[in-house]
């Protein structure tokens, strides 16, 4: 299961667990909108759910057994602050990709390991937390201070 949690709820494991029980979802009731990380050398097109309420924050990619290189998902954090997600009960690899509040990547972990409940954290406050396919930010050339551009 996907968390987020805020600076002061670091030290508190296992937030949100109590959904863990429900049947798993492969599928997200969240808004589709197209998102664009642009490098210093060309732009790149993704699809991605945007995880508005805390429910669709918290359940995430969990469950999921594939996740096509284009698709992702995107987690507004309105005020911006400090996140830490961790992959429990998400089984595919993923880049978690942390966006300040001018659009540019604070920090990229790659290849975050699936089901793992270490926590992996913004090391500053953002404004949102995308996620795409494990190993995709290496594979396009994606790092801290390009841009990520979606409707918001």
């Amino acid at each position: 299961m996907r968390t987020i949690l805020v600076a002061a709820a670091l030290a508190v494991a296992g937030t949100g667990c109590a959904s863990a029980a429900r049947a798993p979802s492969t599928k997200l009731d969240a808004h589709v909108v197209p998102l664009t990380i642009a490098t210093v050398t060309r732009k790149h097109a993704f699809t991605v759910e945007v995880a508005r309420t805390e429910a669709q924050q918290e359940r995430g990619l969990m469950f999921r057994t594939h996740l096509s290189p284009d698709r992702g998902m995107i987690f507004p954090m309105v005020p911006a602050r400090y996140a830490s997600f961790w992959m429990k009960n998400t089984l595919i690899p993923l880049d978690i990709i942390f966006v300040r509040l001018d659009g540019t990547i604070a920090r990229i972990a790659a290849r975050a390991t699936p089901q793992s409940l270490e926590p992996i954290g913004s090391g500053e406050p953002v404004a949102a937390v995308l996620e795409i396919a494990g190993g995709r930010a290496a594979q396009l050339g994606i790092s801290n201070d390009d841009r990520v551009i979606w409707a918001h």
